[in-house]
């Protein structure tokens, strides 16, 4: 069984590495609708980013984190998946993959089932992005899932590269050469609840030692400067973790976050 309830900050110690995490509602906000996941048991991380009012929206990223958690330690039969061409390919990998899509489908239909007992349409209810890594295999490549704008991160000799791409009106907007009259930056294309289909995008990303992943929600990466993460993410240590996640918190702050904002480090080891 695990061991780690949702939101814990840590140092949660793991098979190649070690995580922190660190949730705060923020200086406007009244309550927190983000939360985070960290299972030592199934080497698996996960941020969530509930929405539709502060009781559906906290709802929601807690049942997406704990229904993946269940659906990982219980998985349903798997679905055919699309991988990402440029990903490393290895078969255990491409079996967690199917796995790990048939738990995204079924987090979502429950969440919608939810939204549905409601009464709510096809579109509107609770909702929550929500992305994460799992590790099926200690050997084998990390496998990153992602819904909606949340991101994950890796800070590598000295460069901060953006692995997740953000599932955005405004980010398709950039992506067919608009610059102008853009979209809210928060604008969904998908999200886990509101609609029956859900597209997540899964890749492998392979690892290496002193890596640092970075998980966190549009709280923090929507106020911080992308060198600023940088710095701060070189300062990573065994030691440091825990340091560094309360400043970055912090950092969100600073910038004049008005949002609640979750940071989820792992420090890879091997």
């Amino acid at each position: 069984m695990n061991d780690c309830p949702l939101g814990v900050p840590g140092p949660h110690r793991l098979i190649n590495g070690l995580a922190c995490g660190l949730s705060d509602t923020g200086p406007v906000r009244q309550h927190n609708e983000d939360n985070f996941l960290v299972d030592t048991h199934l080497q698996l991380l996960a941020v969530a980013d509930g929405m539709g009012g502060h009781q559906a929206g906290a709802q929601a990223s807690a049942m997406a984190l704990t229904t993946l958690r269940e659906c990982l330690s219980h998985p349903p039969i798997p679905t055919q998946v699309s991988v990402d061409p440029d990903a490393t390919c290895q078969m255990p990998s491409m079996k967690a993959i199917g796995t790990l899509q048939a738990a995204i489908e079924h987090v979502n239909a429950r969440l919608f089932a939810q939204n549905q007992a409601q009464h709510m349409g096809d579109g509107q209810g609770m909702g929550t992005t929500l992305t994460g890594v799992w590790r099926s295999d200690p050997r084998g490549p990390l496998i990153v899932f992602h819904v909606g704008d949340s991101r994950l991160y890796r800070y590598r000799n000295g460069q901060l590269l953006q692995l997740t791409r953000d599932q955005t009106w405004y980010q398709q907007a950039l992506d067919a050469g608009h610059f102008d009259r853009l979209p809210s930056r928060n604008l969904l294309l998908q999200a886990i609840g509101p609609s029956l289909k859900v597209e997540p995008q899964i890749a492998m990303h392979p690892v290496q030692p002193g890596d640092v992943l970075m998980l966190c929600s549009d709280g923090l990466h929507g106020s911080v400067p992308h060198q600023e993460l940088a710095q701060r993410l070189s300062q990573v240590s065994n030691d440091s973790l825990a340091a560094v996640c309360e400043g970055l918190i912090e950092l969100a702050a600073e910038y004049d976050g008005r949002d609640n904002a979750t940071v989820l480090l792992m420090l890879c080891e091997h």
